[in-house]
Formats: structure tokens, sequence, C-alpha cells
């Protein structure tokens, strides 16, 4: 089998280059390293490259989490982001995130979010590039955004909205990504159980901690196992589809 991990920050994974033979090993044969600052972005770009291996690839993201929104860099973020950006296999990660701390109960601090946000899509569709969303707490607001900007190709990472969201969001021909969650977060499972399979991706969101463990892209066989299962298919049939999947929406 042949796996990609579409969603992953390869700069903070602890001893990256035996965690890229892991991943190896496992038949991951291309990573998305995704930007979320300048520091991010910086390394996703200028340093990712320097750990691929023989049968795996690293393609560079470049964007602006919402939670980095009050960096003090967020205006050298943005500028790396947009003179860099036809280097980049998509805008990631970017998006909305109401649940962060603060900014529940601060619309002013929504507003923001959403400014920045407008700005990362807009950039992405004057250069015909994918976008990689974050959409905590924001899955509507995230998805009419999305739409409203006029963007062809997007992931909606480790979706887990209402399901009027999900259906929109299909129907203007955009994908879903499933992470290790999917075991046991039942928002997750109901996104990717009502989620065609030619409009799902796997991910590993690497290095985030699930019950404890902390992921790497070798988990990605997590995901695919338990996403077929859900599914009720061979891991096979869930591995090529999401790998086609991926190579169509990066263009890779």
């Amino acid at each position: 089998m042949q796996l990609i991990d579409t969603h992953a920050h390869l700069e903070d994974v602890q001893n990256l280059k035996e965690a890229i033979t892991r991943a190896e090993e496992a038949g991951v044969i291309a990573i998305i390293t995704m930007g979320s600052s300048y520091r991010a972005n910086l390394w996703a770009l200028r340093e990712s490259r320097r750990y691929e291996r023989e049968g795996l690839r690293i393609y560079p993201a470049l964007g602006v989490h919402p939670w980095n929104v009050n960096d003090s860099d967020l205006g050298e973020a943005l500028k790396f982001v947009k003179e860099n950006v036809d280097e980049a296999y998509a805008v990631g990660e970017i998006g909305l995130d109401y649940w962060y701390r603060g900014v529940r109960k601060n619309p002013e601090k929504r507003e923001l979010q959403r400014r920045l946000f407008v700005e990362l899509l807009e950039l992405a569709r004057d250069h015909g590039k994918p976008v990689s969303i974050h959409s905590r707490g924001a899955w509507r607001d995230c998805v009419d955004l999305v739409i409203k900007s006029g963007i062809e190709r997007a992931v909606f990472h480790w979706f887990s909205g209402p399901q009027d969201a999900l259906e929109d969001l299909l129907r203007h021909g955009y994908y879903v990504s499933a992470t290790p969650a999917v075991a046991y977060s039942r928002e997750h499972r109901r996104v990717v159980m009502n989620t065609p399979l030619d409009r799902l991706l796997l991910e590993t969101d690497s290095p985030v901690e699930y019950r404890g463990v902390v992921s790497e892209p070798a988990h990605l066989l997590r995901t695919l196992s338990e996403v077929a299962i859900l599914k009720g298919a061979e891991k096979n049939v869930i591995a090529k589809k999401t790998t086609e999947n991926a190579r169509r929406l990066f263009r890779i």
C-alpha cells in the first residue's frame, strides 16, 4: 500500500529522521508539512526537503494558524507566505478556532481571525493553490467563507462539524481528512462515515497526542485501519482511493 499523510507539522516531530524512516517502512510515500507561523513556514520551505527519503517525498504548505493571529511576528509570517506562495503546494494551515482560549467570548478576536482567514483564502485563490482548513468550533463560518472566496480546492482537516456544513462542503467538491481520532471521537466518526470515499483523505496532524500517544506519520496506518473498519472496506481499497484523492488535491 502507498499512503499520503496530508497534514503534519514535521518541524515539531521529535527525532524526525527516525520518524521518517518508520513512516517510509509503513508505506507512507508523501507528507504535506503544514506551515502555521513564521518559524514553521521557514522550516517547511527551507528545511523539510532535507528529511526526504528515496521512497518518501515531503511537500511544504505555508500558512498562519488562527492560534497565532496575535503573535508578535504575524506581519512577518504573512509577508513570508505572500512572497513564497508559488513555491508551496498548499496554503495551510489556516482557518478559524472559536474555542481557542480568549476567543470564545471575544467577538473582536473572532473578527481578527476572520480577516486573516479571508486574506489567506484570497491569496490561495489568486495563485491557484489548495487550502488546508482548521475549523474547530467555527465549522459553519469556515465552510461559508471558503465557498464565498471561490476556492476550488480545499480540505477541511480533522472536520467534526454539523451535518449541514459537511453536506455543503462536499457539494462544492471539497475534501475532509480523517485523523487517528476517528477511533474514538463520535463527531469525527460521523463525519468520516458520511463522507464519500472519493472525498476523503488521511492524516496524522503529527505530533498531536491522541489519548496520550504522541503521533508521527507512521501512525497513518492507525487512521487507515480505523477508517477501513468504519467504512466496512478493505484497507488496500481505502489506501488506494485516499492516495489518489491526495494526489489530485495537491497535484503531487
